[in-house]
């Protein structure tokens, strides 16, 4: 629906994610003004055989998507919003268009993409104008855009993270180099794994591709009718890019490419990166405005990737953190400090230079929790998970008896994890509660379905801890007390954030709020499931509304974002007492799960 709205500029954001592309539209004031989506199984399902908005190779480990149906969404979604109450006023006054889409998917363009993209400037007045897809129809050498869930890229991985190595490393040296350089360590997922393994299986394609974009500079390229560049946060999950030189690297371009002959030429395909988060990369097509009525001066802002967008829907100051508790679980940070790690990634913030986002990634989230859940007796209320808030309150911290002062600390993990690299499995332990010492495998008596309710809650919150700890500080909060001025709280979040369907769980936001703190609290934010495209309208905004290249998107944004009902406080956070006895025992829970990595790796080389 859209809204009236005052006169003034209005601003565009898209989220193409692997199942819908949304657009929102907002005002100066923040304010949502139009919004509308495409959901890619209900409305082309059927025509390009989508499950879940991909189609998948089991065979081969591939899951991937249709180029043309992105081209399709993005058609469809203009026609709908100007279907809307006062859509074609609203589409008029759109000064700016940005937006986030499926972070590490990539597009892979022909030698004459530049030609037919830029007949999308010149004008179609025609009642049978072609669509997107008829321009384009032609401008690709690959039609398919790997999608992130693909994991057909084992090889390649092994080879990426092997590539930086020393000779006399020894086995994590590799994976510990490419974190340090690009980030993170080698993923399926992550777009140089997926070039190498298209230039190998696909040699003719890739000798035809004269570009290579992530999906996110793929849409802006659409709506640009030119070829766009990368930006500078979402280049960061292809495993190709230095962070610390902020340029591409050249030995992993040399892996990728086959030769140091042929790095030059996939440099050439990946072309620069735009440096820049805001400002314009140009004005917008002839074709929308023609089309949908777009006002011609709508200028195209660089485009991102989801994560770094869901960081621009709230402004995160540094050392507050966003926990995504869905079925998996995700943990985010902005902090200015880069210190990679094999275990967790690290990119250029969107739009702020010299800070990064820190992100960590659970396959065991949800799914894990319920599994614990469903061990405990079935409650008659209709909730399915009261008697499992009620075992984690009722349990006291780390489950410590005055019998035996001994702490519980486990591991739940039904599918494979990232973080850690360990297959799936349980393992419990004790240790000391005062000190983490004489850790041991726990006695079967130490444990029952009522203690690993509070126990796996317990358990993701350290290993977040433990991996975020580098990262926070302790300081002198803002609101000192006249009873101890000088008051130092210990390196934490200042506020911590829950968003996802475990966000409305007060027994999971109490023991994140104990294990994590949170000076200033546990709030759950609710941008009502549109974090991506908020975050990519905001962004647009940023980029035109700014004084100049120096007001920052938090200064600018800060001042006009109101929390009035999008957050609320659900727990009070930091608790001294508590946040000590976690801390006791960290180092024991970091030394349980380097254990437990080395338990089962023997058991992998063994075989």
């Amino acid at each position: 629906m859209a809204a009236a709205a005052s006169q003034g500029p209005l601003y565009l954001g898209f989220d193409l994610s692997t199942q819908q592309l949304k657009a929102i539209i907002v005002a100066s004031d923040l304010s949502i003004v139009a919004q509308a989506k495409v959901d890619f199984d209900a409305d082309f399902g059927s025509k390009y055989g989508l499950t879940k908005g991909v189609i998948a190779n089991d065979d081969e480990g591939e899951v991937y998507a249709p180029v043309a149906l992105f081209l399709e969404a993005i058609d469809l979604v203009f026609a709908r919003l100007k279907a809307l109450d006062n859509g074609p006023e609203v589409l008029a006054r759109i000064r700016a268009i940005s937006g986030s889409c499926q972070q590490h998917g990539s597009v892979y363009w022909g030698g004459s993409a530049a030609e037919h993209l830029a007949n999308l400037q010149k004008t179609t007045t025609s009642s049978q104008a072609p669509t997107l897809k008829d321009v384009l129809a032609d401008a690709f050498s690959r039609p398919w855009a790997p999608n992130w869930q693909d994991h057909s890229t084992q090889a390649e991985c092994d080879k990426f993270d092997a590539h930086l190595a020393s000779t006399t490393a020894s086995s994590d040296d590799g994976p510990r180099k490419l974190a340090e350089t690009t980030g993170s360590a080698a993923h399926h997922r992550f777009t140089g794994p997926q070039i190498m393994r298209i230039r190998r299986k696909w040699p003719e394609d890739y000798a035809q591709t004269k570009h290579i974009s992530l999906v996110s500079s793929f849409v802006a390229s659409v709506l640009l009718g030119s070829l766009a560049p990368m930006d500078i946060s979402d280049v960061c999950g292809m495993d190709l890019w230095d962070i610390s030189k902020q340029q591409w690297c050249e030995p992993l371009l040399e892996l990728t490419a086959g030769s140091a002959e042929a790095a030059s030429d996939l440099r050439a395909k990946l072309g620069n990166v735009r440096i820049d988060g805001g400002g314009s990369m140009g004005s917008i097509a002839s074709y929308f405005v023609e089309t949908y009525g777009v006002s011609p001066e709508c200028q195209i802002a660089p485009f991102t990737g989801d994560n770094p967008a869901t960081i621009l829907a709230l402004p995160l100051r540094p050392l507050d953190a966003i926990v995504s508790l869905g079925t998996s679980t995700t943990f985010l940070m902005v902090t200015p400090h880069y210190k990679p790690d094999p275990s967790y990634h690290f990119l250029n913030h969107p739009t702020t230079p010299g800070q990064y986002m820190f992100m960590l990634c659970y396959k065991n989230g949800g799914l894990a929790r319920e599994k614990v859940r469903d061990t405990l007796p079935p409650t008659t209320n209709g909730d399915p998970w009261a008697n499992f808030n009620k075992a984690v309150l009722d349990t006291p911290v780390l489950g410590v008896s005055d019998a035996d002062r001994k702490a519980k600390l486990g591991l739940y993990f039904y599918i494979n994890e990232i973080v850690p690299n360990i297959p799936a499995g349980t393992w419990r332990y004790t240790c000391n509660a005062a000190d983490g010492s004489d850790l041991a495998p726990a006695a079967s008596e130490a444990h029952s379905p009522l203690t690993d309710a509070r126990e796996i809650v317990e358990s993701q919150a350290l290993s977040m801890r433990l991996r975020s700890q580098p990262l926070v500080h302790d300081y002198v909060p803002g609101e000192e007390t006249s009873s101890n001025p000088k008051l130092r709280l210990p390196a934490q979040p200042r506020r911590v954030y829950l968003v996802g369907g475990g966000s409305l769980n007060p027994a999971i936001a109490q023991v994140l709020g104990e294990v994590l703190g949170g000076s200033e609290g546990v709030y759950r934010l609710d941008v009502g499931g549109n974090a991506c495209a908020l975050g990519g309208a905001y962004k647009a905004l940023w980029a035109m509304e700014r004084r100049d290249e120096h007001e920052t998107f938090d200064e600018l944004i800060g001042k006009r974002w109101t929390p009035e009902g999008a957050i609320e406080k659900v727990d009070v956070g930091y608790r001294p007492e508590q946040f000590a006895q976690y801390g006791q025992v960290l180092g024991a829970f970091d030394q349980m799960e380097q254990t437990i990595l080395a338990e089962e790796q023997a058991k992998r080389h063994a075989k």
